[in-house]
């Protein structure tokens, strides 16, 4: 434990654990609503605003949330309004995310490729004290969101068009997933990098849904593996001098391996289980003459 008598190994865990939270609870909207990639999207798309933070000399988290969240409005516009073209002009997007964020961290005076190297997978010793501040503030919104809104989210990623019905705003609610999505790769991009943040966002949430048989059971496993890898991922990139982001992604992903091998003999398991019960639950009328009552207690 001799990690935590440093001030940046401090800053780190405090920031892992927040993303181990914020990551999966967004994700598993994204999940339900078959758009498993638009954190990676996002991550792109921040990379302009990482650049612009260098260039302009603001702080490039702040930076990089306003521009990602334009980025997640614009992307939801586009599958809106797209159609045929919608891919084309996300494509764009994506690329131009990436080129922008490399031309202006160039232009910065004090920025360089080293710099957005931080950014794209991570770094421990770079998470300052305002990072750390930024990331609090940031990680209650999402989950403010997630949970307050648990709800209506859950019902607009399921289906639609039955949550139009029922007269939810389903396109505020569609935005809202969206900006969140895009807040949460800001929050995450200090630890787990743009790169790789969507694999966060997305695999804790595939590895729950192996063993958890609800969607409140889902949200619980899957930010409980979220911030057991992020710690994990942490304390080891600190003892063997590996880079934080692919730590984290890699236990996740082994995370996912372990619980799919298990799921197996637990679904075998509960089919006996749900056998037993079945033969267990005959009709009274079926029963064998004296073995048991009816309902109301007379011998059938």
């Amino acid at each position: 434990m001799d990690f935590l008598d440093y001030a940046f190994m401090q800053r780190a865990l405090l920031a892992a654990v927040l993303v181990g939270i914020t990551a999966p609870a967004v994700g598993i909207y994204l999940v339900q609503r078959r758009q498993a990639l638009m954190g990676d999207g996002i991550g792109h798309v921040a990379m302009t605003g990482v650049g612009l933070g260098f260039l302009l000399t603001w702080s490039p988290v702040w930076m990089a949330t306003l521009v990602s969240v334009l980025g997640a409005v614009l992307m939801e516009l586009i599958r809106w309004y797209g159609k045929t073209r919608g891919d084309i002009a996300l494509a764009m997007l994506f690329y131009g995310g990436m080129a922008g964020g490399v031309m202006f961290i160039n232009l910065a005076p004090t920025g360089s490729n080293a710099n957005l190297t931080s950014y794209l997978f991570g770094s421990l010793s770079t998470v300052s004290e305002s990072d750390v501040t930024a990331i609090c503030v940031l990680a209650a919104f999402v989950v403010l969101v997630t949970l307050g809104l648990r709800r209506q989210l859950f019902a607009v990623s399921q289906d639609e068009e039955f949550a139009r019905v029922t007269g939810l705003p389903v396109r505020a609610l569609n935005l809202l997933t969206a900006i969140t999505a895009a807040v949460t790769v800001t929050v995450a991009m200090r630890v787990v990098g743009l790169l790789l943040v969507s694999a966060l966002m997305v695999v804790p949430v595939a590895a729950a849904q192996q063993i958890a048989r609800s969607f409140a059971a889902t949200f619980v496993v899957a930010v409980a593996i979220g911030v057991s890898v992020t710690i994990g991922g942490t304390v080891t990139s600190y003892y063997q001098d590996v880079p934080p982001g692919a730590t984290i992604v890699l236990l996740t992903i082994g995370a996912f391996v372990v619980l799919t091998a298990l799921a197996a003999p637990l679904a075998r398991r509960r089919a006996r289980a749900r056998a037993a019960l079945d033969t267990a639950g005959d009709p009274t009328e079926c029963a064998i003459p004296g073995s048991r009552r009816s309902a109301d207690g007379v011998g059938v």
